[in-house]
């Protein structure tokens, strides 16, 4: 049974977002590990637990909310709920700022929507995510204020990071802000918000991207060391993606003769070095998509990838006030909007309708293994396993996750250790 955060952590159910950290300050504080992510660890004046953060962790529970609930506000189709979650709109688009769309993961879309917020909408921050300038293999979390900062702090981190660890900096305002995190992030945020009204009023926008899974830093330093950067305080900058699409992985580095040296590998390349590596947790995750966000971005994979061109974004309205933020940054010339079109989802994302139904396989087989499961409450695992496995995946699904509890050592207590 998980009774406490220690458990989730020991369990391997932890996703690192920092929520617990937050909600009890007093007793956690999150460190990066070399293998697991960023993880929380007993302060050093740590006190007794309240059993809050345990209540707010998305790591063990997941509850999409019914389809019901959004039939007042939306002419919701079934079908693409169960399969996609809460959709007020789903387009295809691209910040007209041609810096932030060049410099983006995709089309630039998140980045114009936050400036958007920031300029248009009364929001004074934008909570989100970047690498350290000090440490670029690793990620703080950051407030970016202005256009500036922002764009200097684009493209995607195919690494660990904890952006709801730093809340407190939202609820101490006096006005809205932007939070951008992803979709494990955002679901501890939505939880964190029907329990804390400072926080829910403070909100004025929440953007989730889409996620693969979170690599470890560990596979950060293998991909440098694979490419023969063995020093990685030698290291001046790191970009996972960005400055075109998808954007080559570029690693800026300073040989042993103290020349500047760069490295890039594509998008291809680095992604299927890294994914691994990715966090036991994110294997057993029923959202890629950001389904508990205001506005989910990700991106057009239907699309033939070219490393140098501009992109496109796939922008989802998630929630009425997403819808109408995403509608306003585009009559406000921040975003261009080519389409509106629902089957761009299933047309980009092919693959994640087969990874939720294998879910409920996988989750079968850790049950039968007598191994800790989160639950996941509404995402119609079992429909998804049943209509959209050939038999042969079903048996996969099971199959292959039985063998993985003895490979991830699933059975057995995790043993963290500070990384710095």
């Amino acid at each position: 049974m998980i009774k406490s955060i220690e458990d989730v952590v020991n369990k391997q159910l932890c996703t690192g977002c920092g929520g617990c950290a937050y909600i009890e300050p007093e007793r956690f504080e999150m460190e990066d590990t070399l293998e697991y992510g960023r993880r929380p660890f007993l302060s050093d004046s740590a006190v007794k637990t309240d059993g809050t953060a345990l209540k707010i962790c998305p790591g063990i529970e997941i509850s999409r909310p019914r389809s019901d609930d959004y039939v007042n506000d939306v002419k919701l189709k079934h079908d693409l709920y169960k399969d996609w979650g809460p959709i007020y709109g789903v387009w295809e688009g691209y910040s007209n700022d041609q810096s932030i769309r060049f410099a983006g993961s995709s089309g630039g879309a998140t980045t114009a929507l936050a400036l958007y917020c920031l300029e248009q909408e009364g929001m004074n921050n934008v909570l989100h995510t970047a690498g350290r300038i000090d440490i670029p293999y690793l990620n703080e979390t950051v407030v970016s204020t202005n256009r500036k900062e922002l764009l200097m702090r684009t493209g995607s981190r195919y690494s660990p990071a904890s952006p709801v660890e730093a809340l407190g900096i939202i609820e101490q305002l006096s006005s809205q802000s932007v939070f951008i995190g992803k979709p494990c992030d955002v679901a501890a945020v939505d939880k964190i918000r029907k329990v804390n009204k400072k926080i829910d009023d403070n909100l004025g926008v929440v953007i989730s991207f889409f996620c693969a899974g979170t690599p470890s830093v560990k596979g950060t330093l293998d991909l440098l060391e694979n490419n023969k950067i063995f020093n990685p305080l030698s290291l001046k900058d790191l970009r996972f993606r960005g400055n075109g699409w998808p954007g080559l992985w570029t690693a800026k580095y300073k040989n042993e003769s103290g020349e500047n040296r760069v490295k890039k590998l594509t998008y291809v390349e680095s992604w299927g070095f890294l994914q691994k590596y990715r966090q036991w947790r994110c294997y057993i995750c029923p959202d890629h998509t950001g389904e508990f966000a205001d506005i989910a971005v990700g991106d057009p994979w239907y699309r033939k990838q070219e490393d140098d061109r501009v992109g496109r974004s796939l922008i989802i309205g998630r929630t009425k006030r997403g819808a109408e933020i995403i509608k306003g940054a585009a009559k406000a010339g921040y975003l261009t909007l080519e389409s509106e079109d629902e089957s761009l989802l299933s047309r980009s994302q092919p693959n994640l309708i087969v990874t939720r139904g294998a879910l409920w396989g996988r989750l079968f087989a850790l049950k039968l293994g007598k191994v800790e499961t989160p639950k996941f409450t509404g995402f119609f695992l079992f429909r998804h396993w049943i209509k959209d496995l050939s038999w042969k995946q079903k048996i996969q699904s099971i199959l292959g996750t039985y063998k993985r509890i003895s490979i991830k050592r699933l059975k057995k207590k995790v043993e963290l250790e500070k990384l710095i």
